[in-house]
């Protein structure tokens, strides 16, 4: 077993202390940067090579393992953020047990970060709300982190839709 034991904190975001979800950041004991490869073939993720780490998008919340935490973001509560934890070891320790049957996963350099001004200016900087986040910029920062997509800002026009995917996919593997 490659993973024995973590520390978490529970969070809500800071932006607005009412919004309903939980971020949950998962402090490792150990390092797992060698599981990493084997994780993101046997899950479908997205594996960076430098700084190594896999990006999940599973049942609509974004997890990212980095070789020493787990962030965790769109979690209901503290079971929620509970059974994603023990699910996700659970993962990491089979895939670093099993490594010898997985393929590992090639890796992609990393191809920087979108930046939320970018990301802002193709928003209609209306503050609706709509999307759950109180500002445009919120939610310019929370795509930018690969939270949301073209398609969560209920406010943007087709065409801008199609704009901000532009923009995006060019962070995203090809």
């Amino acid at each position: 077993m490659l993973l024995k034991g973590y520390s978490k904190v529970i969070s809500r975001p800071r932006c607005n202390s009412n919004f309903e979800s939980l971020h949950c950041i998962v402090r490792l004991n150990e390092d797992i940067r060698g599981a990493l490869p084997y994780l993101s073939s046997l899950l479908g993720g997205t594996y960076i090579k430098n700084p190594p780490s896999v990006s999940l998008k599973v049942h609509g919340r974004l997890i990212g393992v980095h070789p020493d935490r787990i962030a965790i973001n769109a979690l209901r509560d503290e079971a929620a953020a509970d059974n994603v934890i023990h699910w996700i070891t659970e993962q990491i320790n089979h895939a670093w047990e099993n490594r010898d049957s997985i393929d590992p996963d090639e890796g992609m350099e990393s191809q920087g970060k979108p930046v939320a001004l970018e990301i802002l200016k193709l928003l209609p900087i209306s503050n609706c709300g709509k999307c759950g986040h109180p500002t445009c910029m919120v939610f310019a920062l929370q795509a930018a982190e690969g939270i949301h997509d073209s398609g969560d800002c209920p406010s943007l026009d087709p065409g801008g839709r199609v704009t901000l995917s532009r923009y995006l996919g060019q962070f995203r593997p090809r």
